[in-house]
C-alpha cells in the first residue's frame, strides 16, 4: 500500500496549495491513501465542512483534527455525520464525531485512521491517549489476515517526547506513526526497529516565512511584550506542502519505504 500523510493545513494558502497538488500526487506516486491533518484550515483556527469537501475532493481520503477541533463550531454537526472527519480518539466520552475510521480501498483492502492527542502541555480534560491507541489496535488488528490491512495513526502533540514514546509503544503494531501539532517537519524519519514508520512530526502545509504558520510580526511581539496583540494571522506568501510517504508491505501492514514530501514554498524541496 502507498501512504501519504500531509501535516497540519494553515489558512487559504495552505488548502490551496494542497487542492493543487494533491491530485497529481495521488496519480505520479499512484497513491492509496491519503490522509491529510485539517485541524487549522479555516484562517489558522479550525476547519469549516466547505473547506473539508473541498480537500476531499482534492483527493484526501481522511482529515484529521486537533486541538482546534471546535473553533468552527459548524463543524460539530459536520463530524457527526462524516466518518471520513476524525478528531482526537481520546477526547472525554460524549464529545462530538469519532476518533478512528476504517476507509476500504480498492483490491478489498481496509485501513484504519486513527488519532490521539498528547497530554503534556496540551491539557488536563484529555484521557490518556496510550491506552485510547491500545484498545484500538487491538479491536481492529493489522495483517493479510486481520482486520485491516494497514494502520496509520496521528499524534498530535506538543511534547517530541510524548510523539516519539508512542511511535516505540506501537511499533510492529502500525503502519505509520506520525506526528503533527508543531508545524515543522523534523529530519528523523525512519522505519523503526518492530517495521513502522515514524516521523517526529509531518511539519506544515503553509507558509514558512512565518511563526508556524502566523503572520511574524503579530506572533513576535506577543514574546516581547507579554500582553494581549491583535488576533494572529496566516501568512500568506507561497506554502510549502509537508508530509511523509510511506510503502508496505500488504502480508503484515508494516512499511518498506518511508520518505519525505516538501513541494513548493521557501524550504528544500523533496519527493519521494
Amino acid at each position: 500500500m502507498r501512504i501519504l500523510f500531509l501535516g497540519d493545513i494553515v489558512g487559504r494558502t495552505g488548502r490551496d496549495a494542497v487542492a493543487e497538488a494533491l491530485p497529481g500526487l495521488r496519480r505520479d506516486l499512484a497513491l492509496d491513501l491519503v490522509v491529510v491533518n485539517a485541524e487549522n484550515a479555516s484562517h489558522g483556527f479550525g476547519l469549516a465542512p466547505d473547506m473539508a469537501r473541498g480537500l476531499f475532493a482534492a483527493g484526501a481520503d481522511v482529515l484529521t483534527l486537533g486541538n482546534h477541533a471546535w473553533d468552527r463550531k459548524e463543524i460539530i454537526p459536520y463530524i457527526e455525520e462524516e466518518k471520513r472527519l476524525i478528531r482526537p480518539l481520546n477526547y472525554p466520552p460524549g464529545t462530538p464525531g469519532r476518533g478512528a475510521t476504517v476507509v476500504d480501498l480498492p483490491g478489498g483492502r481496509r485501513a484504519l485512521v486513527v488519532q490521539a492527542m498528547g497530554r503534556l502541555f496540551m491539557g488536563d480534560f484529555l484521557d490518556d491517549p496510550f491506552r485510547a491507541v491500545q484498545a484500538e489496535l487491538a479491536r481492529l488488528p493489522m495483517g493479510a489476515q486481520g482486520a485491516v490491512q494497514a494502520v496509520v495513526v496521528d499524534v498530535h502533540a506538543e511534547a517530541t517526547s510524548e510523539k516519539q514514546a508512542m511511535g516505540h509503544s506501537f511499533d510492529g503494531r502500525a503502519s505509520l506513526v506520525i506526528g503533527t501539532h508543531t508545524h515543522v517537519p523534523s529530519a528523523d524519519h525512519r522505519i523503526l526497529p518492530g517495521g513502522t514508520a515514524f516521523q517526529t512530526d509531518a511539519g506544515m502545509c503553509g507558509d514558512y516565512d512565518s511563526v508556524i504558520g502566523m503572520q511574524k510580526g503579530g506572533a513576535s511581539i506577543r514574546f516581547w511584550r507579554k500582553v494581549p496583540a491583535e488576533r494572529l494571522a496566516p501568512a500568506e506568501a507561497a506554502a510549502t506542502v509537508c508530509g511523509l510517504f510511506v510503502e508496505t508491505d500488504d502480508s503484515t501492514g508494516l512499511a518498506r519505504r518511508v520518505a519525505p514530501l516538501r513541494l513548493g514554498g521557501s524550504l528544500a524541496q523533496a519527493m519521494p
